[in-house]
């Protein structure tokens, strides 16, 4: 089979946020303490599992996010995995910086880390590298703990510009 070029019609970044529109991905809350002990936090959709020996994450930042430049190599960051029931909080950390900890919703853990003790999953970990790509940066976590709240019945997914919860499970991969 031949695909002609004008097949593929999109580049650049249209043709990057076209494609990942299709895309469906978990959304995660990642949040930490700033260098005068503040709580300082995101809505991520880039948030994965980089491998499970050693235990490591992976997410990715704009260099030109708010919360950039408190995320350095030594710090401990929160990682909470949301479900459906925790939309609000996945919208109130994507929303405007001053408005993400002024309710009662959290806890102050080790290092100062705001903890989100609601959320499906908390996993405590530590950055060991920041890679700098354009105006982006790939942060790489190593996990050192994790607290499981509940299993998830509707997990809370990005697809289309917009919050989802997935439907029925097809099959099981294992």
């Amino acid at each position: 089979m031949t695909i002609d070029i004008d097949y593929f019609d999109l580049s650049g970044p249209d043709g990057l946020k076209a494609a990942f529109r299709n895309h469906a991905t978990g959304i995660a809350v990642v949040t930490a303490a700033d260098s005068e002990l503040n709580p300082i936090g995101f809505t991520a959709s880039s948030v994965t599992s980089l491998g499970s020996t050693p235990p490591l994450i992976s997410l990715n930042i704009s260099q030109g996010a708010s919360s950039y430049p408190h995320i350095s190599t030594g710090k401990l960051v929160a990682v909470h995995t949301l479900d459906a029931q925790l939309l609000s909080l996945a919208q109130k950390l994507a929303g405007p910086k001053g408005d993400r900890f002024l309710a009662d919703d959290f806890e102050i853990g080790p290092e100062s880390v705001p903890i989100f003790t609601e959320a499906s999953s908390v996993m405590m970990a530590r950055v060991i590298n920041k890679i700098e790509v354009e105006s982006n940066a790939v942060v790489i976590l190593a996990l050192e703990s994790a607290h499981v709240t509940r299993i998830c019945e509707q997990p809370l997914v990005y697809f289309q510009r917009g919050y989802h919860t997935i439907g029925d499970r097809l099959q099981d991969n294992f």
